[in-house]
């Protein structure tokens, strides 16, 4: 009865919480975007100094490397963060939270107040909505839009031709509709080395000494599909590094089916840690929190997923993080800069440090800096290639100790 009354508490924990924010959603909440609140402007940056235009023009060494003061002046700029739907919020743990976090620190660097950076909600999960939050936040001023999500392809691959000197930042897929892929001279897609972010997630876990892994994605769309793979050869890469033999390293494999977070997840993942598994790596958005929930009071270990989410609770183990804020920072960087890389895909890796984990906020015991180290430089350098290939069977045919059980 105790280990039942165990398992139902996170259930109705979380249960309370999806209530309580339901209540708090009005049902005729207007479609207006929803703007952070106002931060302390910083202040702003002297003006440069206007040299005498009889100074020896020798001084400037390289003409190609000058840049004219107003190619850097950002105060142009404005930023609308667009979520995919209702349930997908500012303060997610995940893509858009990450997303936020490298335009506010844009925003900084170029000393611009908070009002120049707004967040929209579509008001439904449809395409139909999804375009028409594209079209509020253009008429609110915006121009500059970041996207984050497979769910934008469709809305974009027409809004990006109706509005050429709108600039557009796609996290993490590129605009396409029926199967036809267009990407215009406005748009940057922007992709991420999910595979080996997966790899070292797998391979930091079975250093650490489990082996009995779980891997719980939200749909096996390509993103997510690639983390689970990565996560297969990461840890049969450990495993042979240990000398284990075959059979020794068990994953159980699933995808549940969506990325809300639910109490249905909360079950199947305390499910599996009473059964035996010791480590679950949940690449399932808002879902993974649910799989955080079901561990906590069942002695399970989990891995979070796209940003660090070590704060979640201290069953996180360590995340297999994508470089969101970085990626951000840089695409509106280049629009200041004039040097925007659009029309074309951009796949942030490890060379790039792109991808990783974030050592300083894992809960590691005997996995070690030095240990991350050695085997991030080897994927870095290309020493070490990791297989991104979304068919299972071409990864199961190099893996010869990890057995894969899918659920």
């Amino acid at each position: 009865m105790k280990k039942v009354l165990k398992l139902l508490l996170p259930i109705a924990l979380l249960v309370l919480a999806l209530a309580l924010v339901t209540a708090c959603r009005s049902e005729d909440e207007p479609a207006a975007p929803i703007q952070e609140e106002a931060t302390p402007t910083p202040e702003p940056a002297p003006e440069p100094e206007v040299e005498d235009e009889d100074e020896d023009e020798d001084e400037v060494e390289d003409e190609d490397e000058y840049v004219p003061a107003d190619v850097a002046d950002a105060s142009h700029i404005q930023i609308a963060l667009v979520a995919h739907s209702p349930e997908s919020i500012l303060n997610d743990g995940s893509f858009n939270e990450g997303a936020w976090a490298g335009i506010t620190q844009f925003l900084n660097d170029n000393n611009l107040p908070s009002t120049h950076a707004r967040f929209y909600q579509a008001v439904a999960a449809d395409n139909d909505a999804r375009f028409n939050s594209i079209i509020q936040a253009i008429e609110g001023g915006a121009n500059v839009l970041v996207m984050p999500g497979f769910q934008f392809v469709d809305a974009l691959y027409e809004a990006q031709d109706l509005f050429p000197d709108v600039y557009f930042i796609l996290l993490d897929a590129t605009p396409s509709r029926d199967g036809e892929v267009r990407i215009q001279p406005n748009v940057a897609a922007i992709h991420y080395a999910e595979a080996e972010a997966g790899f070292l997630a797998g391979y930091a876990a079975v250093m650490e000494g489990h082996t009995m892994l779980g891997f719980m994605g939200g749909n096996p769309i390509p993103p997510v599909i690639r983390f689970g793979h990565g996560f297969i050869q990461g840890a049969e890469h450990a495993a042979q590094a240990l000398g284990l033999e075959a059979g020794d390293v068990e994953i159980n494999y699933m995808y549940l089916g969506g990325f809300a977070p639910a109490p249905e997840h909360v079950v199947t993942a305390s499910t599996w840690f009473v059964g035996g598994t010791e480590v679950i790596f949940a690449a399932a958005g808002g879902a993974g929190l649910s799989v955080m929930a079901g561990a906590y009071d069942t002695d399970g270990i989990t891995i979070g997923v796209d940003s660090d989410q070590h704060w979640v609770n201290d069953t996180v183990l360590t995340s297999a993080m994508k470089a969101l804020d970085v990626s951000v920072h840089d695409m509106l960087t280049d629009i200041v800069n004039g040097t925007f890389p659009g029309g074309m895909q951009h796949i942030y890796d490890a060379s790039m440090d792109g991808v990783g984990l974030p050592m300083h906020n894992s809960r590691f015991t005997y996995f070690t800096q030095a240990q991350y180290d050695a085997i991030f430089g080897q994927i870095a350098s290309g020493a070490l290639v990791v297989d991104d290939a979304v068919d299972m069977e071409d990864i199961l045919a190099n893996v010869s100790i990890v057995v894969v059980n899918e659920m």
